[in-house]
Formats: structure tokens, sequence, C-alpha cells
């Protein structure tokens, strides 16, 4: 059986692209005409759909402008001053009204959509205000009228107006036009000087308006700004100071930076609305129960001498502050106890106006943990209806509720604190475990500390014994804030018997109990710490050895203690780890970036920082030039006096061309016993200079030997981008080619080839 026949592709429909495409080859090519045609009006075409929309839209975005330049050509040329009105006028009055109504659409429009006002709209619109306004004046000029007539001051109001509701960049360029246009208007008029005085006063008036207007409405919105953040500042500070008195806030005084305030911020004002509500009610319905007129709740100050108002039943005038040692509730704060009166009662000063109480309830409010008092609630009548033992038990209570609400508030507080101090320490952990360099490392502990305790004064200090004798510097020392303490930063000391010094001595933390240090000497016996009230050293340790010490302070007393300080010596044996890691990296990359025997950087740094350097000089066309340059007769030193000579005349040009350099410039050991010297912003000129400077200090040099004084000389060729060439290779080359040259025609010298081949072309 045959197979069976594979099954035909399927036709393409008769007009469809496929069938369109495969018909092509075959078909003929089209006329001229219809060439021409679909490249005019078709879709592509130059007068097609597409394009006249596209024209359309510049056309009607340009109207503004278009009106704008037109107008105020007419302004300058005055014919629109000229008398009667007629087409002119009318077409100029057309054009610049379809052009603002256009602006005034397009803005409506965008304004509902949300889009700002942008320059350009701010431009378009101020333009023709102000176009629109001189128009009319010129008009009324026209029609009769004098030329100081009141039309005039249209002019004043417009730039004023623009002044004060554009902003600044737009304003004061359409002041600018505003002159201008007056110039233009005077110049146009024939120039005559008769008129100066008449244009100064409309220009000083143009400017006094603008500057006057702008000025009272800035200062009014400046007015208004400093107004609502001075109204913000005291709601914060009032639920801050709320938070305090209800212990929801710590009360330690420190000053927190940061996203850590705004965290306490938003804690504080979040649990303070609530536990305001929740007393709030409590005490609206304990003043309806006890019949009361007012009811409030005072919590005790820091330093328990006065009695602060937290809330208050809604209707009682109540003072916000109460002396806590004088009148009933002085008594209650005393003894602890409740206090009921009744009849003319005398030394009630917690209500603001209105008649005395005649009658007084007031309970002590005590915490539920310790029994601590917290403060004292309140309920008083105008009658002289006495208060019982059943409405002190009620409003005991209610006391008791009180104190409840607030303890659930303050264990909430101490839950979410104890938590960011916990973030707050693993995240300065963190980063200095990200940190590669040493100064990175003494910012970050520094940081880290400020996170975690009150830091008014900070220092870093690092052991130095490589001299043989042990001294101590001052790698970084900070204020509070951030700031730097110059005056510290740098300081160096010798091993003595000061905190310091005695701390990496031990290994321990320092002191270990309070002392007076207005009279302890922190570094040495000059430098003086003022202001503190505490203090705490901690050593930089890494396995068995102490690098230096972290140094804080702080103005409040017993800033450091407990929990503080364990973390502060857990930050500090991080940090010494950090130091350790990062002076290792940097010691691999001087190792892996510079040559082990000259100090100078490696031929593969120098070709990395060559291509930077050149890759900035293309990007600002600055100069650049190159220096290559070679040791004479280096084999024979070697031969002669040694490989050991030899590298001490390698160290000894190395310094000197170190020295020679400038803190930008690259110096380089090439190869051998070539260097290179890349000098950025350098032209030819001041490269020759420099070399030949380079090449008088080495031959001048002596290098003292066993066998005796020695002294050589160098080679050095000059290249310069981008004269002798703008590519890497080419001034490698040509400084090369320079180095070749000098050699062949006696050493000693510098040669700029680029500069030699001009020379002997001209």
């Amino acid at each position: 059986m045959s197979p069976p026949a594979a099954a035909a592709p399927p036709r393409a429909p008769v007009g469809s692209a496929r069938e369109m495409r495969s018909r092509l080859p075959a078909a003929r090519s089209r006329p001229l005409l219809v060439l021409a045609w679909a490249a005019l009006l078709g879709d592509d075409g130059l007068l097609g759909e597409p394009a006249r929309r596209r024209a359309g839209r510049a056309a009607l975005r340009a109207l503004p402008a278009l009106a704008a330049v037109m107008t105020a050509a007419l302004l300058v040329a005055r014919p629109l001053a000229a008398a009667p009105l007629g087409r002119a006028h009318a077409a100029a009055g057309l054009l610049l009204a379809g052009a603002l109504a256009g602006v005034l659409v397009r803005r409506l429009r965008r304004g509902r959509a949300g889009r700002r006002l942008d320059a350009r709209e701010a431009l378009e619109l101020g333009a023709l205000v102000l176009l629109a306004a001189a128009a009319l004046t010129r008009a009324a000029e026209a029609g009769g009228l004098p030329r100081d007539a009141a039309l005039q001051p249209l002019v004043y109001l417009a730039v004023a107006a623009l002044s004060a509701s554009l902003p600044r960049g737009p304003g004061l360029a359409l002041v600018a036009g505003a002159l201008a246009l007056e110039a233009g208007g005077w110049w146009g008029q024939g120039g005559v000087a008769a008129d100066l005085p008449r244009l100064a006063a409309r220009g000083g008036f143009i400017a006094l308006f603008a500057l006057l207007y702008h000025g009272v409405l800035g200062a009014r919105i400046a007015a208004g700004r400093r107004a609502e953040a001075a109204a913000m500042e005291r709601r914060r500070r009032e639920l801050d100071e709320r938070a305090r008195q209800l212990r929801l806030l710590a009360v330690s005084g420190e000053a927190a930076e940061g996203g850590r305030a705004e965290r306490a911020e938003r804690l504080g004002e979040a649990a303070v609305l609530e536990t305001d509500g929740a007393a709030r009610g409590l005490l609206d319905v304990a003043g309806a129960a006890l019949r009361a007129t007012a009811a409030g709740a005072y919590l005790l100050s820091d330093d328990d001498r006065e009695l602060r108002l937290w809330e208050g039943r809604a209707g009682s005038r109540l003072a916000r502050v109460l002396a806590a040692g004088e009148g009933p509730l002085g008594g209650v704060v005393k003894r602890r106890a409740a206090v009921r009166m009744h009849g003319e009662l005398r030394g009630l000063r917690h209500r603001e106006g209105g008649p005395a109480p005649r009658a007084l309830l007031a309970v002590p409010l005590l915490s539920r943990v310790g029994g601590h008092l917290r403060g004292v609630v309140l309920a008083d009548r105008d009658e002289a209806v006495p208060f019982d033992e059943a409405d002190e038990r009620l409003l005991e209570a209610v006391a008791a509720e009180l104190a409840r609400a607030a303890a659930a508030e303050r264990l909430i507080r101490d839950g979410r604190a104890r938590r960011e101090e916990q973030e707050r320490f693993y995240g300065a952990i963190e980063r200095l475990n990200r940190v590669t360099t040493p100064r990175q490392v003494l910012d970050a502990v520094l940081a880290a500390a400020a996170d975690m305790v009150t830091v008014d004064f900070g220092a870093v200090t690092l052991q130095d014994d490589g001299t043989g004798s042990i001294r101590h510097k001052v790698a970084r020392a900070v204020l509070a804030g951030g700031a730097t303490a110059a005056e510290l930063e740098g300081k160096e000391f010798a091993d003595n018997g000061g905190l310091v010094a005695c701390a990496v001595r031990l290994g321990s933390s320092l002191p270990g109990k309070a002392l007076r240090l207005s009279e302890a000497i922190v570094f040495d016996e000059e430098t003086r710490l003022r202001g503190l009230s505490s203090l705490k050293i901690l050593p930089l340790r890494t396995g068995d050895a102490v690098l230096g010490t972290l140094v804080v302070g702080a103005h409040r007393p017993l800033a450091y203690d407990g929990d503080a300080v364990r973390q502060l010596e857990i930050l500090g044996l991080q940090a010494g780890d950090a130091l350790q890691r990062a002076r290792l990296f940097e010691a691999t990359e001087r190792l892996a970036t510079t040559d082990g025997l000259t100090g100078l950087v490696n031929h593969r740094t120098f070709q990395a920082r060559l291509d930077e350097h050149l890759a900035a000089a293309q990007r600002y066309g600055k100069k650049l030039s190159l220096l290559l340059t070679d040791i004479d007769h280096f084999k024979s030193v070697n031969d002669t006096w040694g490989h050991p000579v030899g590298d001490l005349v390698l160290k000894g040009v190395a310094r000197i061309l170190q020295k020679e350099a400038r803190v930008t410039d690259v110096a380089a050991r090439y190869g051998g016993e070539e260097f290179a010297l890349v000098m950025p912003e350098t032209d030819q000129a001041g490269a020759l200079r420099t070399a030949e400077r380079i090449r008088e200090k080495v031959a001048g040099a002596r290098f003292r030997t066993e066998q005796g004084e020695l002294s050589v000389t160098i080679s050095i060729g000059v290249a310069t981008f981008p004269g002798d060439g703008r590519q890497k290779a080419e001034l490698v080359e040509l400084a090369d080619g320079g180095l070749y040259h000098a050699k062949r025609h006696g050493r000693n010298q510098t040669v700029a080839l680029g500069q030699l081949r001009a020379a002997r072309r001209a």
C-alpha cells in the first residue's frame, strides 16, 4: 500500500499580506504620479492625516507664543496707538483674546487633572495678561484718552498680580518683559529724549508694584507658615509632656535623633490619645454618678513638686498646674489618703474662675505595682452636699481604672522600646560588619553608640606601639549632633595614668564607679573634658589585643549603667574585630595596588588610573600629560655595585618622583628601572618643567654605599593630551619614543617627541 500523499499547504486568502508579498516580484512598478501622491497625501506622507494632526497640535501650542510676539511687535511699532481704531486693533484684539482663552481653558483642564502650573504655562499666561493690559492702554490712547490716563495702572496691576501669584522665576521674567515693553514703546516712538522722564516713571512704578506685592504676599505666607509650625510644635510639646507624665515616654531626657525620634513621637502620641480618651470617659461617668460639678485627674511631676492636669470631665474648668504641697490636694499627696470636705472651703485653687466649690472629694492615684503615688483624682460640687463613703469608694475605683490604663500603655511602650533597642543594636552590628575602611569603622561605632545611649561627647582612640614606645591618638572625636571636636581630633599623647591608657592596659571598661570628672585625667593632663556628668571608656578588643578605646560622655548624671553598658561592651568587641578586618583589607588592597620595593603604584594600577584620568580629560576638555622615565646605565649599576645598591637607587629615585609629584598626580613604577608619572590638567610646558625638575634632583642626589658614593641620571619622555594623541596607546607610544630619543642622543635629558617633530616639520 502506497503511503498517503502529503497534505498541500493551506493557500493564503486572495488579497492577504502574505499573498500580496508572494506576488510583488511579478508586479509592475507603480507610476510616478501614484508614488508622488503617496509621498504627499498618504498616511506616511508629508501632508497625510497624521502629519496634518501633528501640525495642528503644534500650531495650537505655538499660538500663545505667536500672539505674544505679534502683540509685542505691534506695541513696539505703535500702530495700536494710532487713531482711529481700525482693523489692526480688531485683529490684534481677536488674536490676543483667542490665545488668552485657549491658555485659560488648557490651564483649567490640567488643573482638574491635578497637574501643577509649570514654568512654560506661567510665562505664557503671564505674558498674555501683561500684553492685554498694555494693548488696552495703547488702544485707549488711540481712542483719544491722554497718554497718562487712568488705563495705564492696568499694566501696574497686572505686574503686581503676576508677581504675587506666579513662581519667582517666571514672575521676575515677566517684570523684565514689562520693562522691556515700555522701553520698546519709547524706542518705537522715536526715542525722544523728552519722553525719558515718563519712561523712567513708568518703569519705576512697574518695579515698585512688583516688589511691594511680592514682598507683602511673601511675608504673609511666611508668617502663616511660622504660625502653623509654632502651633504644631506646641501640640507636639503638649503631647510629649502628657506622655512623659504618664511614663509612656522615657524620662531619661536623652535626645533621640532621626528615625528614633520619629518612632518615639508616633508611639507617644498614639498612647496619649488612647489613654486620654479612656480617662475622659471614666471621668465623665464618675462625674455623672457622683453628681459632681467638676471632676479631674492630676499627675505628679518628676520632681514631685507639682500636680499637672492630665484630663478633666467635660465642662470642668480646672487649673493646669497646682503646687503639690499646698491645700487639700497637698494633704492627699503627703498622707496618700482620701480627703472629704464640705462647707466653706479655703485654700482650693484647682478651679479657674466661677464660684468656689462647697464640697470636695480627692483620692490618691496609685500605681498597681508597688503602690507608688502617681497623682490625685478629684470631684467637687457647687452645693454644700457632702460626699459619703460610697462616693469615695466609687472615685477610688475610677482612680484604680485610670492607673490600670496608664500601666497597660506603659507596658506596651516598654515592649516596643525594648524591641526598638534590640533592632538598633543589631542594626549597628550589621553596619559594622559592612564597612571596609578604618575611617568607616570609626564613624560607624560612634553612630551606633549614639543610637544606643545618650552621647553628648564621643571619641575613638587608637594605640600605636610601632615605634617601640606606646602612644595613643584620638582618631575621631564628635559632639552631640555629629559635629567634629576639631581641637581634640588628631591629638596624640604618650602612655600615662589617664583613664584611656588604663583602659587599654587593663582591657576593661572604666571608670568602674562614679568619680569627679572635672578632676579626672581622661586623655592626658593637658586635656580636660568640661560639662560632662557621665563618662564611660570601653576597650576595642580583638582576641587578646586591645586596639584602642571608645569614649562616650553625657551631660546627664548616671547615663551609663545596666543594659546600656553591657551593650556598649559588646559594641566595643564588635568594633575591635571590624577595625582589625578593615586594617587587613586595607593592607591587602595596598599590596595589590603598590610596588613592594618603591611604594609607588604598580603597573596594573597605573594603567587603570591612566584610563580614569584620560576619560575625565576627554569628557571635560582638559589637558593631561604623561612622563615616562628610565635610569641611565642601570644595568651597569647592578653589575658593578650589586643588586642591593640597585634597589637603593630605585628607592631613592622613587622618593624624588613622589616628592615632586602633586597630590593629584599618579607616580608609578612602570617596570624594572622605568617609572611613570600621570599629570592631570597639565599642559606640555608644565610637564616639561616638572620633568626637568625631577631630572635635576635625581642628577644631584648622592647614594651612599659601603663602596662609596654613587650618582645616577635619568632620561624622560613627555607626551600631552590632546596635542600628541587622543588615545592611551598614542600617548604611551609617543612618551616612550621621546624616552628612546633621549637615550640615543646622550641621555640625562627630557624630550617631548611631539614638540620635536613639530619643530622639524616647521
